[in-house]
C-alpha cells in the first residue's frame, strides 16, 4: 500500500536532529515558555517575514485568538461579520463563531478551489469588519484585488495559513505575512508539523501580538495579573524545538512536493478527472494534491484495490454540518453549489516529502487506467 502520508517516514527524514533537540529540552528541566519557544518564534517570524510570532496550542486557537484580540482591542464587536471562503476546513468557521462573530460564506472558483475574488465585494455590508482568506491545500489564495477591497472598505485581512507554510503570493511575500494577522497550524501532517498539536499567530501589529500572547496565557501578561478572561493555549518547549529543527528543512521538503506535483500535472490524462489550475511553484507548497473526479467514490475504491491510499478533503462543507444547522447566518439553509460540487467530487492523492518517484509513477498509471 502506498500511504497517503507516512508520518513515521516524515519524522525519519530529520530523526537524529529531532532526537538531539528533544534530549536538550528534557535535560534542561524547562518545558514551557522558555528559550526554545523564543528561538522558534524569532526564527519563524523571520521565515514568514513578519515582525511578531506568538506560539499557541494549535491552529484553531491561533485563529480564535486573532478575532478575540480584535474584539478586546475594540476593532470588532459581537455580531460583526467576517467574509470567509465557503470551501474550507471547519476550523476557519469555528474561529469566527467562537467569538460571536458572523461568518459570511463566499463561493470559491472551481478552477482554483480558492475564494472567488469577484464575489467578495458584493458580500460586504455595514457590519463587515474582516476578510479571512484560506490558503487551502497549500495554494496561495491572495490576489491584489482582495488587498484593494480590504483597503477600500478598511477591512482587516486575516490569513488562515494552516496548510501553506513556505508559500508565497505573486509579489513574492510569504503567505502569513500578507494580511494584518495570520493563523498557522503545526498539526503533525502539515508541511511544517510538530510531534503533536501546535500553532502560531504572525503579525506586524505589536498591540495585536501582545493581546494574543496574553489571551493564550490565561489572559495574563504578568504573574497573577489577569487583563482578559483567557485560556491556557501555549506551545510547549518540545514542540517548539522540533519545529525549529524542521523549519531548517522546510524549503527542501516543499521542493520535493513541488516535483511530485509536476509529475502529476504532466502525467495525469483522464477525461473523468480535472486538476486545479496550476500555479507557479512558489505559490503552491502542495500540502495536498486535490483532484476532481465525476466518479470520485469509484476512483477511490479502485485506487485502494490497487494499493493507493487516498483521502477526501472535505466531504461535508461547513454550512451543511449539523453543528451549524440552526445558525442564524445559515438560515434559510445556504445553497453553495460550487462548494458542494467540490465536496462531492474532490479526492486527495498522495503527496509529501518522502514519496518516491516510482510510487508517483504507479499512482499516475492507475489513475489514467481508471474508466
Amino acid at each position: 500500500m502506498i500511504p497517503f502520508l507516512s508520518l513515521k517516514e516524515v519524522t525519519g527524514l530529520h530523526a537524529a536532529e529531532i532526537q538531539e533537540a528533544v534530549k536538550r529540552v528534557v535535560e534542561s528541566g524547562w518545558y514551557l515558555q522558555g528559550a526554545e519557544n523564543e528561538r522558534f518564534e524569532a526564527d519563524y517570524a523571520a521565515f514568514i517575514g513578519s515582525k511578531y510570532c506568538v506560539g499557541c496550542a494549535n491552529g484553531l486557537d491561533a485563529l480564535i485568538w486573532i478575532f478575540r484580540a480584535y474584539i478586546e482591542l475594540g476593532v470588532m464587536k459581537l455580531g460583526d461579520e467576517v467574509i470567509v471562503p465557503a470551501n474550507t476546513y471547519i476550523a476557519t468557521i469555528l474561529s469566527i463563531t467562537e467569538n460571536g462573530l458572523k461568518p459570511v460564506l463566499v463561493e470559491p472558483k472551481l478552477e482554483t478551489l480558492e475564494i472567488d475574488q469577484e464575489l467578495i465585494e458584493a458580500a460586504i455590508t455595514s457590519k463587515t469588519r474582516a476578510v479571512c482568506i484560506v490558503h487551502l491545500y497549500g495554494r496561495n489564495a491572495y490576489t491584489d484585488k482582495i488587498g484593494e477591497i480590504c483597503r477600500k472598505y478598511r477591512l482587516k485581512l486575516v490569513e488562515d495559513n494552516a496548510q501553506a507554510h513556505g508559500c508565497t503570493c505573486a509579489g513574492g511575500r510569504r503567505t502569513g505575512s500578507i494580511g494584518d494577522a495570520a493563523g498557522h497550524s503545526f498539526y503533525p501532517g502539515k508541511n511544517l508539523g510538530a510531534l503533536g498539536d501546535g500553532g502560531a499567530v504572525t503579525t506586524n501589529d505589536p498591540e495585536l501580538a501582545k493581546a494574543v500572547r496574553t489571551l493564550a496565557n490565561y489572559g495574563s501578561s504578568a504573574k497573577y495579573v489577569f487583563k482578559y478572561t483567557g485560556r491556557n493555549s501555549r506551545l510547549d518547549e518540545i514542540q517548539a524545538v522540533v519545529l525549529d529543527v524542521k523549519l531548517k528543512h522546510l524549503e527542501a521538503d516543499n521542493a520535493h512536493r513541488q516535483k511530485v506535483a509536476a509529475m502529476y500535472y504532466e502525467g495525469i490524462h483522464n477525461p473523468l478527472i480535472t486538476l486545479p489550475e496550476r500555479l507557479p511553484d512558489a505559490q503552491n507548497v502542495y500540502h495536498l494534491f486535490p483532484i476532481l473526479c465525476t466518479k470520485r467514490d469509484e476512483l477511490r475504491a479502485y485506487l485502494k484495490e490497487n494499493g493507493v491510499e487516498t483521502l477526501i478533503h472535505y466531504p461535508i462543507p461547513p454550512h451543511k454540518q449539523e453543528c451549524y444547522a440552526a445558525a442564524e447566518w445559515n438560515r434559510p439553509k445556504l445553497k453553495l453549489p460550487v462548494t458542494e460540487y467540490i465536496a462531492d467530487h474532490e479526492l486527495s492523492i498522495p503527496i509529501g516529502p518522502t514519496i518516491k518517484a516510482d510510487d508517483v509513477g504507479l499512482i499516475i498509471e492507475k489513475i489514467n487506467s481508471f474508466h
